[in-house]
């Protein structure tokens, strides 16, 4: 594999950086990343890049107390290794659940040959009509409320000013022109960073994901960044990352705790 254009420390605190602030949401960053999720999207608190001065359990606490004052019923806690002071320990002390694993894995962006198969089409999302057969996707994916008109229509905005900044896109898959696959990807500080990629399950094993992936390589490529950078579930994307190249820098666990 080519010699990577970041190191691993870089890559690591690139990743806990890394989450997602969706639109609608609450976040507090006093301590840790923290994210109250819109009810669409399923609710609760997201935790994650822990940079803070305070011990793990003063951290923890606050982190719980600011999830009673949103009303929120649990929390997820996203950990890394960059994280400080590491949470973990305390979580697993307090006997928070394990519920996720991703492994963290990355690549020089321009190393990865997928093969994507001739027989999936590839385009990028900048109409109405897209956005709503990205909905049709992440929706039995994800466990989500289907967006309203007025939802698609913020969608739209938001996809639409990310591609004409040059920020980033979301990509769309189509077999026999359905919509199958999904995925979006966003340039920062010279990482592309590769979010939110799924496969209606009945696709699966075709080659949508690996297309979704090499169109979305390309594009970051174009658009400055040097080094790819996603998060793969153990059980789903991650081998096919590995195969396609990728190598597993770390991993982050999702514990959760009751509010």
């Amino acid at each position: 594999m080519p010699e990577m254009a970041h190191s691993l420390d870089d890559i690591l605190r690139a990743a806990a950086e890394w989450s997602w602030t969706p639109r609608g949401s609450t976040h507090d960053d006093t301590h840790a990343r923290l994210t109250l999720y819109p009810a669409r999207l399923g609710g609760g608190v997201r935790a994650s890049r822990v940079r803070s001065r305070l011990d793990a359990t003063a951290v923890v606490d606050y982190a719980l107390a600011r999830s009673r004052e949103w009303a929120a019923t649990g929390i997820v806690f996203w950990t890394n290794p960059s994280d400080e002071p590491d949470l973990e320990p305390e979580l697993q002390r307090r006997g928070a659940v394990h519920v996720d694993t991703v492994s963290v894995l990355s690549a020089p962006g321009d190393s990865i040959d997928l093969g994507a198969p001739g027989d999936v089409a590839v385009e990028v999302v900048r109409t109405l009509a897209q956005v709503h057969d990205v909905d049709a996707v992440n929706v039995p994916v994800w466990g989500q409320t289907p967006l309203d008109e007025h939802g698609a229509r913020d969608e739209l905005d938001d996809v639409v000013a990310a591609l004409e900044s040059g920020e980033g896109v979301q990509v769309l898959a189509r077999l026999d022109g359905a919509p199958v696959a999904v995925g979006g990807c966003t340039v920062v500080d010279g990482f592309v960073r590769l979010w939110g990629g799924s496969t209606l399950a009945a696709a699966r094993g075709r080659g949508a994901y690996r297309a979704v992936l090499a169109e979305r390589l390309r594009i970051g490529m174009e658009l400055g960044a040097t080094t790819a950078l996603v998060k793969g579930r153990i059980s789903t994307s991650a081998p096919i990352l590995a195969r396609a190249g990728f190598r597993q820098v770390g991993e982050e666990r999702a514990y959760r705790l009751a509010v």
